[in-house]
């Protein structure tokens, strides 16, 4: 059994991982950290000079990582734990509690909003789009992503994951988003790279599932990971990870930047 650094190990007690959150620095975690990790990478130039509201911001790296580019990151979530460790360890954000139904920003006083793993969440999607097309100045850039229901839940509107409230298609993602009011300027898919692609080899087709095998066979926190398997995903990068226009339809994760008319 591995044992994180001892910061991590805070971090992840403080914010409750359920398996919806994660944060950087725990070995275990680290192939979910890099998936997302790697979206907020190719995203990034878009928020470049930028003022950014990041609706759902969680532990805050992906804040934290805007604001390198950014001229001013605004983070928002509703989990008040989480705002307040985004307060205390990403001192370049501002970040406040609030429900993304009624986003705490004036009308056109955003030029990007960051969605990135939240709207499947959401009870309301139309009305949180509806509030992102008010606080967006005309022509700013909404960026979201979230997980592709046709390799999560292919066979069902209703989700495997409790946690989730609807999970969008490529095509569900493209409609939602035209429907409130915004033009698609892209929409790409996260694919594993030819090196996770030989680690699903290696680990019975999917390492995924190899991970998910060890989590749900045990106890909260008491993961016995295999020395082989755990090696291999904390040696995993952002780079081996494949974000692009091929084939949306077999991602694992849905990017999209739409722009606000």
């Amino acid at each position: 059994m591995s044992t994180p650094s001892t910061e991590a190990a805070a971090r992840a007690a403080t914010l409750h991982l359920s398996g919806e959150r994660t944060v950087p620095g725990i070995p275990e975690e680290n192939y979910w950290f890099r998936r997302h990790e790697a979206a907020y990478r190719a995203l990034l130039p878009h928020c470049a000079g930028a003022t950014v509201l990041e609706a759902g911001c969680g532990e805050g790296y992906g804040a934290g990582m805007i604001a390198r580019e950014a001229a001013r990151v605004l983070a928002v979530d509703y989990d008040e734990q989480a705002t307040a460790h985004v307060v205390d360890r990403y001192p370049q954000v501002s970040a406040v509690r609030a429900n993304l139904a009624f986003l705490p920003v004036g009308t056109g006083a955003a030029d990007v909003v960051a969605n990135f793993q939240v709207i499947e969440h959401l009870w309301d999607q139309e009305g949180f789009l509806a509030e992102c097309l008010r606080v967006l100045r005309p022509g700013g850039k909404l960026l979201v992503t979230t997980p592709n229901r046709l390799t999560f839940t292919p066979d069902s509107d209703t989700p495997l994951n409790p946690y989730h409230t609807r999970e969008l298609a490529p095509s569900e993602l493209d409609d939602l988003l035209r429907a409130a009011g915004f033009e698609v300027e892209l929409l790409h898919g996260l694919h594993h790279g030819p090196a996770l692609r030989e680690l699903d080899r290696r680990h019975g087709g999917c390492i995924i599932d190899a991970q998910l095998e060890v989590v749900m066979g045990s106890l909260p926190g008491q993961a016995d990971w295999p020395a082989d398997l755990l090696a291999d995903v904390t040696a995993i990068g952002a780079d081996d990870f494949r974000i692009d226009g091929e084939e949306p339809d077999t991602s694992l994760d849905l990017v999209a930047v739409a722009v606000a008319r």
